[in-house]
């Protein structure tokens, strides 16, 4: 093809202009072709644009307002194209900025304006100094540590979504890897960590709430990233080891906990927790085993469990009480109160605490009745499937926790994590098994009486499914027999009848229909003979069961 070749010629009206004297800056932006001529290291035009006052114009035209009499559509021309031709990545145009103290000034005074920032021109210049990271590393943080005020101007500013990407740039573009580490260190000694925490504040707006946690948990993924990378070192860096002291944990909690309730500061706390305690989420290795729950990547510092168990009674009065929202009018109802982000992001962060089983985690969730009060949301909200999930996810986590825990003499205690107990606890004080017959009863009522299935039966069936999971090969399989046999004779003959009855056909109907599509997709009657010898009615109820266990965790 002709493009494969280097056939690139300078634009001949361009080429018109360079041979001017007295060619202005704005004369060549005004070409169309400009962006692409600098890009492709047209010699003359580089030569022009890198004189000091057409570097000092470009630098103006992406740091100041454009004047307000401008045509709006033609308002930002110029600093558009200033910004593509900085930033094309031509060796010159690198050097003359990054050697030039009184151009990185000017740029930099950007930084001064107040809050909020134009978002258009902050992209601009967020976008000229993340080139400047990459291929002017040493200058630049030479540059930038000399100005003391630097990291509180990011913070300042740290509600526009274009500096928070440029501290990200600062955090991953620098080379080579001594100079990052010194970076790291140089933040670190800045006190940034604390300082996006102390924005993450009921008295600071939702921009600057969503923005800080995200830095931070990008700062967590990142750090982790970098362990995993770097001859799979377990050293934590500077910046993820000062996020996870204890202090700081609590710091974060106070701000949400110890002043007005504010569901933005709320969300955003929740979300940085939930990085923290991330870790690679189990998977199948075979359809016919629960998850291995001691599967992880990291481990997580006590120093954050303490903090956070000393305020899981704040989290569940969140959940009976969130915080003050309008009634939500819906097709199905009112709901007062709705369940809010809030609420979501607090039972996805009991899913990974539940997920690391920690012995005084569990016995401090079932002091609370953490799983109860969630339980108790699933069934009162109808519809709300993110909902749904999240208490799905949790109950299934518990019904496939691990048992036991070495401990460092090599000796495993059993059920030294608690999570006995969390069965126990989900059965008989949650009612777990009552409370699923009894909506499905109730859905079927209101079915035959011509209303709609209830939204969260779906959901129901899976955790059905899950426990039938457990009951017969899971880690608890021998406990949940016992709590079955202990029921009472009415409630053990409902439960078996639902299982080889209602949950049975609808387990079957769900598999006839993935079956019947692969089916109506199928190339060839030799794939439709296959599936239909494949799959007998007992191994497809069996593999759809298993599939289910499969997307709940």
């Amino acid at each position: 093809m002709f493009w494969r070749f280097d056939l690139h010629t300078p634009s001949s009206h361009i080429n018109t202009l360079l041979v001017k004297e007295d060619v202005t800056l704005t004369e060549l932006m005004d070409e169309e072709d400009v962006v692409l001529e600098c890009k492709a290291q047209n010699r003359k035009l580089v030569e022009v644009l890198i004189r000091p006052q057409n570097m000092e114009d470009m630098v103006t035209f992406i740091t100041e307002e454009p004047s307000q009499d401008m045509e709006e559509k033609m308002r930002y021309k110029y600093s558009n194209i200033s910004c593509e031709l900085l930033t094309s990545d031509v060796s010159q145009i690198n050097d003359r900025l990054a050697e030039d103290e009184a151009l990185l000034m000017k740029l930099y005074k950007f930084l001064h304006n107040e809050s909020p920032l134009n978002p258009l021109l902050a992209s601009f210049f967020s976008k000229v100094l993340s080139i400047l990271f990459s291929r002017k590393s040493e200058q630049i943080v030479s540059f930038l540590r000399k100005k003391e005020e630097f990291v509180d101007l990011l913070i300042k500013h740290i509600g526009t979504s274009a500096i928070m990407d440029l501290l990200l740039r600062l955090l991953t573009c620098i080379e080579p890897l001594e100079l990052r580490k010194d970076v790291l260190n140089w933040l670190n000694e800045e006190k940034i960590v604390q300082k996006l925490i102390d924005t993450i504040h009921p008295s600071q707006d939702e921009d600057r709430h969503s923005n800080a946690s995200q830095s931070l948990c990008e700062i967590i993924r990142l750090s982790r990233d970098q362990m995993l990378q770097v001859q799979n070192s377990v050293q934590l860096d500077l910046l993820l080891s000062t996020l996870q002291k204890q202090e700081n944990i609590e710091r974060l909690l106070s701000n949400i906990f110890d002043l007005e309730r504010n569901e933005s500061a709320i969300i955003s706390a929740v979300q940085i927790l939930v990085t923290v305690l991330e870790m690679r989420r189990p998977v199948f290795e075979n359809h016919e085993s629960c998850p291995d729950m001691d599967s992880t990547a990291f481990t997580v510092s006590n120093d954050v469990l303490e903090a956070i168990k000393s305020r899981l009674k704040n989290f569940q009065d969140l959940l009976l009480e969130p915080p003050k929202k309008r009634p939500m009018k819906t097709t199905f109802g009112i709901l007062d109160p709705p369940v809010g982000s809030a609420r979501i992001n607090i039972i996805k962060l009991l899913s990974c605490l539940l997920q690391l089983s920690s012995r005084s985690i569990n016995l401090k969730l079932i002091e609370l009745d953490m799983p109860g009060t969630v339980l108790d949301m699933y069934f009162h909200y109808l519809w709300n499937n993110f909902l749904h999930t999240q208490v799905e996810i949790c109950i299934a986590l518990i019904l496939a926790s691990s048992t036991v825990e070495e401990d460092p003499g090599g000796s495993f205690n059993d059920d030294s994590t608690g999570s006995d107990l969390l069965v126990k606890h989900l059965f008989l004080n949650c009612h777990l098994i009552e409370r699923i017959l009894e909506a499905w009863e109730e859905n079927a009522k209101e079915q035959t009486n011509g209303g709609r299935r209830r939204g969260y039966m779906g959901h129901l069936t899976r955790i059905a499914n899950c426990i039938l999971h457990s009951y017969e090969k899971g880690s608890h399989s021998v406990l949940i027999q016992q709590l079955m046999n202990e029921f009472p004779d009415d409630i053990q003959e409902h439960w078996e009848n639902f299982c080889s009855g209602p949950l049975a056909e609808v387990n079957k109907k769900n598999t006839i229909d993935l079956v019947a599509t692969q089916n109506i997709t199928s190339s060839s009657d030799d794939d439709i003979e296959l599936v239909e010898t494949f799959f007998s009615r007992s191994s497809v109820q069996q593999a759809f069961s298993d599939y289910q266990m499969q997307q709940m965790t």
